[in-house]
Formats: C-alpha cells, structure tokens, sequence
C-alpha cells in the first residue's frame, strides 16, 4: 500500500492484485504496465515479474493496520475482475475492505460484467457499504458507455466512472444513478489529445444530474504542464464522505490475525 499517492482524487492505493492485460482502446497507454515493465527481472523488486497478473494474498490485511482514515484507490496497478481472478479471492478482497470501514475504498474496473454480475451475487453484502465505492472506466463510446450502463442498473450504494483517458467525445448518455464522475486526459509519450469541448460536455451532464465532478489533468506529455485547470478553475469536486468509527485496538489486532489466516490458503489463477 502506498501511503500517499501522487493521483489527485486519493489517498493511497492497495494492490492485493499486481498486473493485468489489455482488453480496449483505454489500456493502449496503461501506466501501470509501463511502470512495473521498468523492473521486470529484477531481483526482489514487487515487479519483478513486470506487469504479469499476480495474487498477492500477503496483502490482504494491510487496510485494517492503518489507523488514520484514507481514501484508497483498490488494485491501481490492475484490475480486481480480471476474468482470471478466482471468486474467492475476490470476495476476501472485499470482506476486507468490509471490515476496515474507517476507510473509503475507490473500487474501478474495466471488467464492468463480472463486477455488475458479483455485485448482484457474492459480493451482495459490500454493494451497499457507504464506505465501498464501484467504478468503471469509461474511455469512449464503444467499450465505455455499456460500462456505465451496467454500473447504472446494479443495486450498489457508491457508483463512480473514471473517464480517463477521454479520447473522443462521448456526447449525450445517461448519468441517472451514478454519484460521482472523474474525467481525464492521456499522459505520457504518444498521448492521445483531449479536446475542451468533450470536457466541458461532461462536465454539463454532471450538472444536470447535480452529480460531482472531478477533473483530473489534461495530459500530454507534460501533463504537469498541462494542468487540470478548466475555464479558469479547478474542480475537486466529491461525493461526501462519512467516516466510520475505528475499533479498539484489541478487535482490530484481532481481525488482522483472523484476515492473515486465512490468506495462507492457496489461491491460482484461473
């Protein structure tokens, strides 16, 4: 878990998955890969394996030892649905984040059937948890949109999209039962361009709807350069957050001794 994370609508991230795969335009320029390809081989190093997909079970406890509340990003360097991710596995990732519930937890997948399809099943007990907010990634009107539109029709409390990188208009859809949207450009060498108007699009439907916006960056290559500033003005904006009373040390202890017992069991990937 990194304590503080350099992406602007976080606190932390908790990858109890490492790696992933490509599955639409939106992973073309994937930073996660870019930067766990960087120490593939070498020795020790949490990458060195590069961007393979990877359970890491031995993180599963990490939420529940951290005191001070944080907004966590889950699995920022993968994706929790990954189609090779065992249900159990899953579901143990989420009776976590069940249980440190002093956290805010930022879940965002691309997988939006698998997520839809548990959220109804296995992991019906989180889907209505304040503090356990469902993503998905929305990059343009093809794969994004029937992502969204999936969110829309489950039954969970928290439902977000992170439309980043944005990379073509998205024009008219529907926001009706989303909480909040994040929207962003690409970053990085061979970044696709974002356009003001597709922003400035979103950014009206959130209006209408009365539903948060964040925007993220601009991009490019210099994305620092770029900025995130829009019409004159940055926009931070989130849902509101509830934070939950933490258990006594004694209970807390004791669920870190009950989670990490249980992640010595064996897990594979599918």
């Amino acid at each position: 878990m990194s304590q503080n994370s350099s992406i602007e609508w976080t606190d932390a991230t908790w990858n109890p998955v490492r790696g992933c795969t490509q599955i639409s335009p939106g992973c073309a320029r994937c930073y996660a890969k870019t930067f766990a390809e960087r120490f593939r081989g070498v020795p020790d190093h949490p990458y060195e394996q590069g961007f393979d997909l990877r359970l890491v079970p031995q993180k599963l406890s990490e939420p529940l030892r951290w005191k001070q509340s944080r907004q966590i990003f889950v699995n920022s360097m993968s994706d929790l649905f990954h189609d090779e991710i065992p249900t159990e596995y899953i579901v143990k990732v989420a009776r976590t984040m069940s249980l440190a519930n002093w956290h805010t937890y930022q879940v965002l997948t691309k997988r939006s059937e698998r997520l839809s399809e548990m959220l109804e099943n296995e992991l019906k007990f989180a889907s209505d948890l304040q503090h356990i907010w469902w993503g998905v990634s929305v990059e343009n009107r093809r794969h994004g949109l029937p992502r969204c539109d999936r969110l829309r029709r489950v039954s969970a409390r928290m439902k977000f999209l992170s439309v980043e990188p944005l990379i073509e208009d998205l024009g008219e859809f529907s926001l009706d039962g989303i909480d909040w949207v994040i929207v962003g450009g690409e970053s990085g060498v061979g970044a696709r361009p974002i356009q003001k108007e597709w922003v400035r699009g979103i950014r009206r439907l959130c209006r209408r709807h009365e539903i948060p916006f964040f925007f993220k960056q601009w991009g490019g290559v210099r994305k620092k350069k770029a900025g995130r500033v829009l019409d004159g003005r940055t926009y931070d904006e989130m849902p509101a957050i509830t934070v939950l009373p933490m258990p006594t040390d004694e209970t807390r202890q004791a669920l870190i001794a009950e989670v990490e017992n249980e992640s010595t069991e064996e897990f594979q990937l599918a």
